[in-house]
């Protein structure tokens, strides 16, 4: 090898200073690696990769006209059954069903079970006697008898008057004792207050009620009206004309009236009602035989 003069020196050096110069730069801009990553070495062998499955499927290649978007399911394929909705509980248990209301039944009565004998009982064709001597107008009428309600007249007639000048309308059927009852309290008792407070006679009562098979309006009994045993007035028309309505108020005059009649009934009557006494006897008496303890009476 041939000596390095310094003539060839210097002509080496300012090449390799030059380029020294120009590299400065670049390598103080390079990142500095950190401390802590060790450097390795250049003969040290990397990891390894692993080797890909031989088995794994290569997708196909998308055709270049296939939609972008996710692919639809096959309209075929099942759905999910939807679970059944569950009923909401009620807001409250149900408690037991209520009870119907029980009807009121009528209580049995032993005239229920009274029906005509094959010949008339004596006492029955004594009263008819004394109707007659009394002047009372009257017929026969046919049996009555309700088996289900219970209401029972055997001997019934059919009253058209009162006594000789009083008549009753309409034709009233009634047993033959409270017939006899209601004539008796006309010609004792009607006849002469009217006389007393008007000076005329009386002429006709006007009945609203007699015979009636039915209870009671408060249920329970039967009414006396199911046996014949009742009679109920509303009006009494004088000789001359005038007329006296049976109600909550009367005329003054006509009150005095109505009111000793009232007064008087309570004892030939076994029961008395009128107005006042309910809303259902507001226009009219009500009198009646029902038999009572020890022959008591009710009035009101």
């Amino acid at each position: 090898m041939a000596a390095l003069t310094f003539p060839g020196f210097y002509r080496l050096a300012l090449p390799l200073a030059a380029a020294m110069l120009l590299a400065g730069p670049v390598l103080a801009k390079a990142p500095k690696l950190p401390e802590s990553v060790p450097v390795p070495e250049l003969n040290q062998p990397g990891p390894t990769p692993e080797p890909e499955p031989a088995d794994v499927p290569v997708p196909e290649p998308r055709p270049t006209n296939a939609p972008s978007g996710p692919s639809e399911p096959p309209a075929t394929a099942p759905m999910p059954a939807e679970k059944p909705t569950q009923a909401e509980p009620p807001a409250s248990a149900p408690g037991p069903p209520e009870k119907p209301p029980e009807e009121k039944k009528t209580l049995p009565d032993p005239r229920s079970a009274s029906i005509p004998a094959g010949e008339m009982p004596e006492e029955e064709l004594a009263c008819r006697r004394r109707l007659k001597s009394l002047g009372v107008d009257f017929e026969e009428h046919k049996a009555e008898h309700d088996q289900e309600i219970g209401c029972s007249i055997p001997y019934p007639i059919t009253l058209k008057t009162l006594g000789k000048s009083v008549a009753i309308t309409p034709a009233t059927e009634l047993n033959c004792a409270m017939a006899e009852a209601s004539a008796r309290f006309v010609a004792d008792v009607v006849q002469p207050v009217a006389k007393a407070e008007f000076s005329a006679d009386l002429k006709s009562i006007g009945q609203a009620s007699a015979f009636v098979c039915r209870p009671r309006h408060n249920g329970g009994k039967l009414s006396e009206h199911a046996f014949g045993n009742a009679l109920d007035i509303a009006t009494f028309t004088l000789s001359d004309g005038k007329k006296i309505e049976v109600g909550p108020t009367p005329p003054e005059k006509d009150a005095k009236f109505l009111n000793a009649v009232r007064k008087a009934a309570c004892g030939p009557f076994k029961t008395v009602l009128g107005p006042g006494s309910d809303a259902d006897h507001s226009l009219h008496f009500h009198f009646d035989l029902e038999p009572r303890r020890h022959g008591g009476t009710f009035c009101q």
